[in-house]
C-alpha cells in the first residue's frame, strides 16, 4: 500500500540484481517512483547464469544453523534473515507463481529448475508497479554539483534523485557486469571499505605436468577433506571436487574457501587433507594394504584391496612419497589424510563470490551510508561472505529488502 509520506519521491536503484531488484519492489510498494539502472544490456545476467544448471533459490536448513552459514564482522546479516528467511524467499516465489521444492540436499529450487522465469515474473510485476528500468547505463560516481552520473551508449546523463540504492555486486563474473568498478567512487567520498577478495573459489596446485595433463577435469568422488585453522580447530566434510589444470575448485573446495584463502594470506600456503577412502578406518586400510598381493601391480593391489584407481590412484602418486608405497601403514596413512599443498585462491574475476566491501560500521540499520545521506547499498558490495547452496541468493534478497525499506523511512 502506498505511503502517502513518501508519494510523489523518486528514487533510483542501481543495479538489477536481486538486492537491487528487491530494494526497487519495497520503494514502489510505498507509492516512491522508482528508475532502475544497470550497466548491461539486460538485467539480472548473474542471477540468470547462477540458474544455468538449476536455480538454487535458497536452503531449508533452519534458524539459527542458517545463520551460522554467513561470515561478517556483526549481526546484520543475522538480522536481515530474521526479518526475510528462506521460508519467507519461497513464499515470494509463489506469490510470482513460482513453485518451489526442496531437494535431498535440503537445497530449495523452483520446480523447472530454471531461473528466467522467476525473473519475467518478477521484471513484469516490478514494470506494472510502475519501474522504469534504463540498461547500458554505467554508473560513473556523482559530479561537482552532486549529481548521480550515468555513461550510456548516447554520452554522458545526469540526475539527482531523492533517494538512491546502489547493488552494485562485487568484483567478480565481471563479464556479467559485476566488476567492482564502484569501489573508486565510494573510496573518493571517504566510505570505509573492506579490500574486494575472491570467494567461493578455487585454488592453486603446483601439480606436475604429468599429472596435470592427464587428469584436469576429472571430478574426485566419495571424499572427506578436512583443514586445521590456526588455532587448530578442524573442518571436516564430504563431497567431492575437480582437478583443474591450475589446482583444485568445486563444491567441497567452495566450502573451505574463506578459511583457505584466510590461512594463505596469513601464510603464504595451506594444506587440505583428503580421505580417500572415508568409509574405510585406517586399521582396515592398514590391513588390506598388508594382504599379500603376489605377482599383482601395487596399482592393481590398491584397486581390488582399497577402491583407489583412476584419479585418485593419479593423486596419490602425486602427494605420497615413494616411501610410502613400501610400508602398508605409512601409504594407508597418507590415503586417509592425503596432503595438498594450495599456494593461492585463483583471480577474483574467476570467483563465484567476493569477500569485502562496504563496512557495516559505514551503514545504519538501515543500510544508508551515514556519510552520505539518502544513500543505501545491498547486496554482495557489502562486506559478507556465505558459501553457495542458496546462502548468498538469499541475503542479497534480505539486504535488498532491508536497504528498500531503509530508504522508505528516510523518505517518509
Amino acid at each position: 500500500m502506498a505511503d502517502s509520506s513518501t508519494s510523489g519521491k523518486r528514487a533510483i536503484v542501481i543495479g538489477a540484481g536481486p538486492a537491487g531488484l528487491m530494494a526497487a519492489e519495497q520503494l514502489l510498494a510505498s507509492g516512491v517512483k522508482v528508475d532502475i539502472y544497470d550497466a548491461m544490456p539486460s538485467v539480472g545476467r548473474k542471477f540468470l547464469m547462477a540458474g544455468k544448471g538449476g536455480l538454487n533459490l535458497t536452503h531449508a536448513e533452519a534458524m539459527p544453523a542458517f545463520a551460522s552459514r554467513y561470515v561478517s564482522d556483526g549481526p546484520q546479516v543475522t538480522e536481515w534473515l530474521n526479518e526475510f528467511d528462506g521460508a519467507a524467499l519461497r513464499d515470494w516465489a509463489h506469490a510470482l507463481g513460482i513453485d518451489t521444492f526442496i531437494g535431498s540436499s535440503g537445497r530449495v529450487f523452483p520446480r523447472d529448475m530454471k531461473a528466467a522465469p522467476l525473473l519475467r515474473a518478477w521484471l513484469h510485476r516490478l514494470r506494472t508497479s510502475g519501474a522504469i528500468l534504463h540498461v547500458r547505463h554505467r554508473w560513473c560516481g556523482w559530479n561537482a554539483a552532486g549529481d548521480i552520473v550515468f555513461s550510456t551508449p548516447h554520452g554522458e546523463v545526469t540526475t539527482r534523485p531523492d533517494a538512491l540504492v546502489l547493488a552494485l555486486g562485487g568484483g567478480s563474473w565481471a563479464r556479467l557486469g559485476s566488476d567492482g568498478s564502484w569501489v573508486p567512487w565510494l573510496a573518493a567520498r571517504g566510505i570505509a571499505l573492506a579490500p574486494l577478495r575472491p570467494a567461493n573459489c578455487g585454488f592453486d596446485v603446483r601439480w606436475s605436468e604429468h599429472f596435470r595433463n592427464r587428469f584436469a577435469g576429472y571430478p574426485l568422488k566419495n571424499i572427506t577433506v578436512s583443514q586445521l585453522d590456526a588455532s587448530g580447530n578442524a573442518l571436516r566434510r564430504a563431497g567431492e571436487f575437480i582437478i583443474s589444470r591450475h589446482g583444485i575448485e568445486g563444491g567441497l573446495v567452495y566450502a573451505f574457501s574463506a578459511r583457505l584463502r584466510d590461512a594463505i594470506e596469513a601464510t603464504g600456503s595451506t594444506t587440505l587433507h583428503v580421505d580417500l577412502t572415508p568409509t574405510k578406518s585406517l586399521s582396515q586400510l592398514v590391513a588390506e594394504i598388508a594382504h599379500p598381493r603376489g605377482a599383482r601391480s601395487m596399482a592393481s593391489h590398491l584397486q581390488s584391496r582399497a577402491n583407489i584407481s583412476g584419479v585418485k590412484a593419479g593423486l596419490l602418486r602425486e602427494c605420497a612419497g615413494k616411501d610410502d608405497y613400501a610400508d602398508p601403514q605409512r601409504l594407508a596413512s597418507a590415503i586417509k589424510a592425503l596432503p595438498i599443498t594450495l599456494t593461492a585462491p585463483r583471480p577474483i574475476d574467476e570467483a563465484i563470490s567476493t569477500a569485502g566491501g562496504v563496512r557495516f560500521d559505514a551503514l545504519d540499520q538501515g543500510l544508508m551510508l551515514r556519510d552520505l545521506p539518502g544513500v543505501f547499498c545491498a547486496g554482495e558490495m557489502l562486506d559478507w561472505e556465505a558459501p553457495t547452496g542458496g546462502y548468498l541468493l538469499t541475503a542479497c534478497f534480505a539486504s535488498g529488502r532491508r536497504a528498500g525499506r531503509g530508504a522508505v523511512d528516510w523518505l517518509g
